[in-house]
């Protein structure tokens, strides 16, 4: 243990990155180092002898549960706790130590990092699908709960509490597509690439790469260490899920206000002056998450932005941590819309009457007349005529030929009961056909075909969980071999 006070650059940047990151990273670099010493015995670049002594070493370091130490000074990064830590397991000192040969601290961390990333990018994915199956739940049981749609803040047209949820599901939908896009071009292997050139060595990339489940390695050595694409990717995918969802949440506070829906207990706090008040602040909470989901994202792009095309810091260690916060923050702000999605219920939906009176029959009204051969800025223009003289519930027959009057030609008594019809009863949006609209078997429809995409990356999900699964299977086994020779 160092006895020796902090310098300026220790206290104020290597402890607490360290902090940050050693509980991230350690326990992979345990488990990359495995996989890199396998590679080394078997390639004869280290004796077996030697090999086998690391591999139980790493084996005492992965088995140990005990809390990382704090940082006294006395090794530089967790890198170097690692190497400490594994001279003391394996009972020699550092200098005999050969888990970095034929590797660098740079290709290390680009292959540590991407494992860090694939793993919570994957409790991300799970969060989005459970979010998405659970919003088909809802949209399939009250895709015939009729209410005003808006748009500019203003009432618009009816839809259903379905055929907005739904609409919401297909918008996750594409965004666990792009997380399992993500995660496929995360699972390359950068292992191999030394500092950015490679080796001289005989080594095998390949295997290190099948024993950590990645299924193929970066093309190029030098993109494998300069490269932060996949940096920029997670975080703007995760700004981007998010504010979706922000978006939602806007929209649900309004439901809430205006008691269309119920209030989730489980999602509420109480006012400390008020008792009748229960404030459903998690939708703001979703707001906020939402807003440092794109900070997050800014700092990355930033961060990389100013960098050089080379290893860099700032293009690396300093962006990793805005990226685990992020995608814990991703995977938290899922779980909280998925569990308020399931426990919301119609309470006072909008009436017919309420829904008449925004205005918001006035288009089907309209497209009634078209039915009947009137032109569309007519139809619209006999529309206006009857809303300046008042409400739909007041129109009558003779009210609606008076207001066609030099607009179009007479209206037969068909045209005229469908026009009204259409002003007066929004339910009647219940039976449009239209396949995207909101008639409840076209929601229904909708719902089905979304829960394929949703099945079809839950399909995509298991199999990299597999591959990891059979990679890590596979190490174990192999190591344990080698150990035993």
């Amino acid at each position: 243990m160092s006895t020796s006070p902090l310098t300026t650059y220790q206290r104020h940047h290597l402890a607490p990155t360290y902090d940050h990151h050693v509980g991230h990273l350690y326990p992979a670099m345990v488990r990359a180092s495995q996989a890199h010493v396998v590679m080394l015995t078997e390639q004869g670049l280290i004796p077996a002898e030697r090999g086998a002594r690391l591999l139980r070493g790493l084996a005492v370091l992965r088995a140990d549960t005990t809390p990382t130490p704090a940082y006294d000074g006395s090794f530089e990064d967790t890198y170097y706790l690692l190497e400490k830590r594994l001279a003391e397991a394996c009972g020699i000192p550092t200098a005999e130590l050969d888990v970095q040969l034929a590797r660098s601290r740079n290709d290390l961390d680009a292959g540590v990092f991407r494992m860090l990333l694939r793993d919570q990018l994957l409790g991300v994915l799970d969060r989005v699908l459970a979010t998405g199956r659970t919003g088909l739940d809802r949209a399939d049981r009250y895709a015939d709960v009729v209410i005003t749609g808006y748009t500019h803040r203003r009432p618009a047209q009816p839809t259903t509490i379905g055929h907005a949820l739904a609409g919401y599901a297909e918008a996750l939908a594409g965004e666990a597509a792009a997380y399992a896009d993500l995660i496929d071009q995360l699972n390359v292997s950068p292992l191999g690439s030394c500092a950015f050139a490679g080796t001289d060595l005989d080594i095998a990339p390949a295997r290190v790469a099948e024993l950590l489940g990645f299924a193929g390695l970066v093309t190029n050595s030098y993109e494998a260490v300069a490269g932060a694409d996949h940096l920029v990717r997670v975080g703007t995918l995760n700004a981007q899920a998010l504010a979706t969802g922000a978006r939602l949440a806007r929209t649900l506070m309004d439901w809430l206000s205006w008691q269309w829906v119920t209030t989730p207990g489980d999602f509420t706090q109480g006012s400390s002056i008020m008792p009748q008040k229960r404030n459903p602040v998690v939708l703001e909470h979703l707001v906020s998450y939402a807003g440092a989901a794109a900070a997050d994202a800014a700092s990355v792009l930033n961060n990389v932005g100013a960098a050089w095309w080379e290893d860099s810091n700032n293009a690396t260690t300093d962006v990793q941590v805005r990226l685990w916060e992020s995608n814990d923050r991703a995977e938290r702000f899922f779980a909280l819309v998925g569990g308020f999605l399931a426990e919301v219920e119609p309470l006072s939906p909008p009436s017919r009457e309420e829904i008449v009176a925004s205005g918001a029959t006035t288009t089907a009204a309209a497209d009634a007349l078209t039915r009947h051969g009137v032109p569309f800025r007519a139809a619209h223009s006999v529309v206006g005529r009857l809303v300046r003289a008042g409400g739909p519930d007041t129109w009558t027959a003779e009210g609606v030929r008076a207001a066609a009057a030099g607009l179009t030609g007479p209206l037969d008594d068909a045209a005229v009961a469908d026009l009204i019809a259409a002003a007066v009863r929004p339910d009647l949006v219940l039976n449009r056909a239209q396949v995207d609209g909101p008639g409840a078997a076209a929601v229904r429809a909708q719902v089905g075909t979304l829960r394929v995409a949703f099945e079809g990356v839950a399909d995509r999900l298991a199999a990299v969980r597999d591959r990891l699964r059979r990679a890590d299977d596979a190490l174990d086994a192999v190591a344990a071999e080698l150990v035993a020779r």
